[in-house]
């Protein structure tokens, strides 16, 4: 598991945000020709899906579930699939200026890979913003660019969340990827106030209620297996998140479960009915600590 420091809202995991369109003007029209200011474009603090990346004239469609964001505190966060890339980020005007990103390390699929190195190539130095409804191009000056869509926050309760970040104050971990499918973490809130899943070892159910932008767990009742230590460091960080009370935050596909000790979870949303019954099966089992 590879740990990397960055910025990690307890608001957020996360990804763009630019501010308010068009230029704003001291003086209506037929004022005084001085210089005006442009507003920046509104791109920070929204989730964007990276639909491709262009880089030397070849493009790179992105793997399904690819994001970007910057926050508002001038840090951009991407993945897509695999590892964190992150890097800070300026906006001014229609210009977003990047420095030099960094990327946790871990093995990536093919695919994957390819689409995360042209990211980290287009992810470098100055580039042109262009908004158009819900679409975003990003464009740098050697005519590299990346392509990109509002993505529309998923449903809480209903969604089946994969588990793919750990968070421990302002440390984000991935989730190893070699889990085996069968124990990778998960989670589903239902419409009767419970919530379900994988925590990574032992499947789980108890109660999760949520008020606001808080979700307050009772202790989840679970299977009592155990695992390579690999897959157990996992299941106790998620079972850490997913104990009292926690604020929580949806940002396109992303949901974020932060509890008041700072443990925290990252969950991509997953088509629906690729969980299957294994969460479900739970009953009888005694309670998991």
């Amino acid at each position: 598991m590879h740990t990397q420091r960055m910025a990690v809202s307890v608001s957020v995991l996360a990804l763009l945000t630019l501010a308010a369109c068009g230029t704003e003007s001291g003086s209506g029209s037929g004022g005084d020709s001085g210089d005006t200011a442009q507003s920046d474009v509104p791109v920070t603090g929204v989730a964007w899906s990276v639909d491709s990346v262009t880089v030397g004239g070849e493009k790179t469609e992105a793997p399904e579930g690819s994001r970007l964001e910057i926050d508002p505190k001038g840090r951009a966060k991407a993945g897509f699939g695999c590892n964190h890339i992150s890097a800070d980020a300026q906006v001014q005007g229609d210009r977003i200026t990047f420095g030099k990103p960094v990327s946790t390390q871990m093995a990536c699929e093919e695919t994957t890979e390819k689409a995360e190195k042209a990211a980290l190539a287009a992810m470098d130095g100055e580039l042109t913003a262009k908004l158009s409804g819900k679409k975003l191009t990003l464009t740098a000056e050697d005519g590299d660019t990346m392509a990109l869509s509002e993505e529309k926050a998923a449903d809480l309760v209903g969604t089946r969340w994969a588990v793919n970040t750990l968070l421990s104050g302002e440390t984000a971990t991935s989730v190893p990827a070699d889990l085996p499918k069968e124990r990778a973490p998960h989670l589903t809130f239902g419409e009767d106030g419970t919530v379900h899943g994988n925590s990574g070892c032992n499947s789980f159910h108890g109660k999760a209620e949520v008020e606001g932008s808080t979700i307050t767990f009772d202790p989840p009742a679970g299977t009592r297996k155990m695992c390579p230590e690999a897959q157990m460091e996992v299941e106790r960080a998620v079972l850490a998140a997913l104990d009292g009370p926690a604020t929580y935050t949806i940002k396109g596909s992303t949901l974020t479960v932060t509890s008041d000790d700072g443990k925290g979870i990252g969950a991509m949303a997953t088509p629906a009915g690729s969980e299957g019954a294994e969460g479900r099966r739970t009953e009888g089992a005694g309670q998991h600590g």
